[in-house]
């Protein structure tokens, strides 16, 4: 009784220290320039995150990311310094697209359109698959041969026929 409870308080000052571990620094103003860095483009036009912009002499990484750390330190929340830079450089300063109205396309369209090309290539396949008759279902619709022509067909096909096969 007495090991047991011991190894219950060990195993919760381990996950007590591992919690303490994950969370020092998570509220760090540097750590959330960091993230939300890594959230917002660059509009120099690098195509880069702001976070990692190493584009020599870049005219807007310093003005962004002052007023970043302009914005965090003023206490303002994730959604409000997104407002504040969708509002002063437009929507395409966000790295992913919002989860709300017309941009909710974007996160839908390339699975719907994988799930239509998928179905796409079965039906096709599928297709492909069904026998539809061949040759002889040709021949079926068309009209009987004249006996001099059945004749040459007969002689080229015992001419080219191999030992064994047809």
């Amino acid at each position: 009784m007495a090991r047991s409870a011991f190894w219950m308080r060990a195993a919760e000052a381990a996950v007590l220290a591992v919690a303490i571990y994950f969370s020092v620094g998570a509220t760090d103003a540097g750590s959330r320039a960091d993230s939300l860095g890594h959230r917002i483009m660059c509009t120099c036009g690098c195509s880069q995150l702001l976070g990692e912009c190493d584009h020599y002499g870049c005219p807007s990484r310093g003005e962004e990311q002052s007023m970043l750390a302009a914005s965090i330190g003023a206490g303002q929340s994730d959604q409000q310094i997104f407002d504040q830079f969708v509002t002063k450089y437009g929507a395409t300063v966000l790295a992913a697209p919002t989860t709300k109205g017309f941009d909710l396309v974007a996160w839908i369209a390339p699975f719907a359109v994988f799930a239509a090309a998928l179905m796409g290539t079965i039906l096709l396949i599928r297709r492909w698959a069904t026998p539809r008759g061949g040759a002889e279902a040709l021949a079926a619709t068309l009209p009987p041969a004249a006996p001099a022509e059945q004749e040459r067909l007969d002689r080229i096909r015992r001419d080219t026929a191999t030992e064994g096969g047809r």
